[in-house]
C-alpha cells in the first residue's frame, strides 16, 4: 500500500462507531478455542510445535502483540501438550491483562544476557523435530531456534494459522463492519479535499485527518493517483496539483479500536470539463465488473470463479490487458491476508470468510480506474462492509 499517513488516535476517538468490543471472558474463551484449533492444526501438518513471533498471528492468538524487534518475544503451541509465552523480561508486565495471560498460559522471561533460543528449546516437547514458525518470524530469530535445537527442520505456519484466521468470527465480522462504514463516511465526505490545484499530498494529508476522525487507530495507507498517477494501482501521493476534468483514485484505510482494517476505494472525476473523452465509459466498465463479481459471492464458490466473474467482464470489452491486478485480498487483523481472490485459488467460499472485490482498468499514461469494497461472505451471499456509492462521481465545485 502507500506509505503510511501521519496520523493517529486511541479508541476513544469521537466518531468511532459505537460496536461493543467483546467483553474480557469472551476475549480469554477466544483465545482458549484458538489455541487449541492451531494445535489441532499442528498435528494435521506434521508438526511438533507452532512457534508464533510478534504481528497479527500473535494478536489473534493471544489477544496481544509486541512490535518485533531483535529481542525474542515467540508463543509456543505444541501438538501436544500445554503452550508457553516467553517473553523478554523488560515486556513483561505489558502482558498483564491479556488474553492469554487471563487464560493461564505459563509465561516466562528472559533477561538480557541469557540466550533466549536456549530458553525456548528447553521448553520444546522432548523429540522436537519439526518446527512450524510463522511467516512474518524475521530471519535472525528462525535462525537462532535452528540452532539451538539441532536436527530441527522449519517449515511455515502460515498454512495451518490461515485456517483459523480466514474465517471471521461473529465479533471479527463486526469490526470489518464498523470499521468499514467509518471509511464510507471518509469517501462520502472527500469533495471537500479533492479540488483542482491542490497537490495529491495535500489531498492525502487531509483524508489522513479525516480517517482519525472517523475512529480509525491509524491512516495506514491514502492513495491519491490523479489523472496519469492513477494507472499506477499502488502510487504514493506526490506533489503534482490535481488538474480540473482528471480521474483520481482514492484508496484509504487503517485498522478500527479492535485492530481489524478498512480498506475502501472510489475513483472520483474532479469538476470540469473531462480530461479523456473515455472516462465515463472506463468507470461504468469497472462499475460493472464489480458488481459481478459482488454477485458471484456465495459459499461453495471459489475463490477463482470470483475473480473470473469481474475478469470476463473487463475482458469481454477489450480491456482485459489493462486488468493487471487480482481481483481482491483476504482482510482482518491485516490489509492483505488470505484468502486471495484470483486465478488458481480454487478455495471454496466459507461463511465468515472476508476479503476486498477491487477491480480496475490501468491506462498507462492516461488514468486508472478502481473501486473497491469489502465483503464479507454469508449464508446467501456476500454481506458488504461498505455501501458509499460506486456512482460516477463529480467532485470539487
Amino acid at each position: 500500500m502507500a506509505t503510511p499517513a501521519a496520523a493517529s488516535a486511541d479508541s476513544s476517538t469521537p466518531g468511532a462507531d459505537p460496536t461493543p468490543a467483546p467483553s474480557r471472558d469472551g476475549r480469554t474463551a477466544a483465545a482458549a478455542d484458538r489455541l487449541a484449533r492451531l494445535a489441532e492444526q499442528a498435528a494435521l501438518a506434521g508438526a511438533d510445535a507452532v512457534l508464533v513471533s510478534p504481528g497479527a498471528d500473535l494478536a489473534y492468538l493471544a489477544g496481544h502483540s509486541v512490535g518485533s524487534h531483535e529481542r525474542f518475544t515467540v508463543l509456543l503451541v505444541p501438538a501436544t501438550g500445554a503452550p508457553h509465552l516467553l517473553v523478554p523480561l523488560l515486556e513483561r508486565p505489558g502482558w498483564d491483562g491479556t488474553p492469554v495471560v487471563d487464560l493461564g498460559v505459563t509465561t516466562l522471561t528472559w533477561a538480557d544476557g541469557q540466550d533466549p533460543y536456549r530458553v525456548l528449546a528447553d521448553l520444546l516437547p522432548a523429540d522436537s523435530r519439526v518446527l512450524a514458525v510463522d511467516d512474518h518470524m524475521p530471519a535472525v530469530h528462525a535462525l537462532g531456534v535452528r540452532a539451538a535445537v539441532p536436527g530441527s527442520e522449519l517449515t511455515l505456519a502460515g498454512p495451518a494459522i490461515a485456517e483459523l484466521r480466514m474465517r471471521k468470527e461473529p465479533a471479527e465480522v463486526d469490526g470489518l463492519l464498523a470499521i468499514g462504514a467509518a471509511v464510507d463516511r471518509v469517501h462520502e465526505a472527500v469533495g471537500q479535499w479533492l479540488r483542482p490545484g491542490r497537490t495529491e499530498r495535500d489531498v492525502a494529508a487531509d483524508i489522513a485527518a479525516a480517517l482519525v476522525a472517523e475512529g480509525h487507530r491509524t491512516a495506514d495507507f491514502v492513495i491519491v493517483g490523479s489523472g496519469p498517477n492513477g494507472a499506477s494501482p499502488h502510487h504514493e501521493a506526490s506533489d503534482r496539483e490535481i488538474r480540473p476534468g482528471e480521474l483520481v483514485v482514492i484508496d484509504i484505510g487503517g485498522p478500527g479500536p479492535d485492530g481489524y482494517f478498512s480498506d475502501c476505494t472510489r475513483t472520483y472525476q474532479v469538476v470540469g470539463e473531462p480530461v479523456d473523452a473515455e472516462q465515463r465509459a472506463v468507470h461504468d466498465l469497472v462499475r460493472r465488473a464489480q458488481r459481478a463479481a459482488v454477485e458471484a459471492v456465495r459459499p461453495g464458490v471459489t475463490a477463482q470463479d470470483v475473480d473470473r466473474a469481474a475478469r470476463t467482464v473487463i475482458a469481454e470489452a477489450g480491456l482485459g490487458e489493462r486488468f493487471i491486478t487480482r481481483t481482491g485480498h483476504g482482510i482482518g487483523l491485516e490489509v492483505h491476508e488470505h484468502p486471495y481472490i484470483v486465478e488458481g485459488n480454487e478455495r471454496p467460499l466459507e461463511p465468515g470468510m472476508a476479503f476486498s472485490i477491487e477491480p480496475g482498468v490501468y491506462l498507462p499514461g492516461r488514468f486508472g480506474v478502481r473501486i473497491e469494497d469489502i465483503v464479507v461472505v454469508g449464508e446467501d451471499g456476500a454481506i458488504p462492509a461498505n455501501r458509499a456509492g460506486t456512482e460516477y462521481r463529480v467532485v470539487g465545485g
